[in-house]
């Protein structure tokens, strides 16, 4: 790769530290063996003209010096080893599992008859509340506002029963 560098003394420095980082970056970004040793040289031909460059032959019959020099050491990443766990780890049996699982299902269907009579008593409450028609709610807008709490209580629970069931559902899966 070679990248010829205008002869402008101020900007010619500004453009050859530029030059020189990207053909550095470029020849890191194309891949190089392990221990191989990356070289860029800054050449001047007959005319006078700056030659960037990280290729040997294009050094021959120019003046050239070393602009930098490092050896790239390419070291592969350590392979994942799977963990294991210590021989004396306790291990969980299958009837131990199949015991955990019907403790759980066991308490999510306790769960669900206590959400399932909450719902009851929230609709019942709810149902009791829109019996109710006092004189001062003229405004419909009232009646909604003091109804609020009682669909609020009716959707939390309808919602909850319904996650029960999922995870009831889900159990065996």
């Amino acid at each position: 790769m070679t990248v010829p560098l205008p002869k402008r003394p101020m900007r010619s420095t500004i453009r050859f530290v530029l030059f020189a980082l990207m053909a550095w970056g470029q020849a890191l970004a194309q891949g190089t063996p392990a221990d191989k040793i990356e070289t860029l040289w800054n050449c001047k031909d007959k005319e006078g003209r700056t030659t960037l460059t990280n290729q040997q032959s294009d050094t021959v019959g120019k003046d050239c010096r070393i602009v930098s020099q490092q050896r790239v050491t390419v070291v592969p990443a350590p392979g994942k080893s799977a963990a294991k766990s210590p021989a004396n780890f306790p291990k969980e049996s299958v009837n131990d599992r199949a015991a955990a699982r019907e403790r759980q299902r066991q308490t999510l269907e306790r769960e669900l008859a206590q959400e399932q009579d909450l719902l009851a008593t929230a609709r019942r409450r709810l149902a009791e509340q829109e019996a109710i028609r006092s004189g001062n709610e003229k405004n419909y807008a009232r009646v909604l506002e003091r109804l609020r709490p009682y669909k609020d209580a009716v959707e939390v629970h309808t919602k909850n029963i319904e996650a029960l069931k999922r995870e009831l559902a889900n159990l065996y899966r």
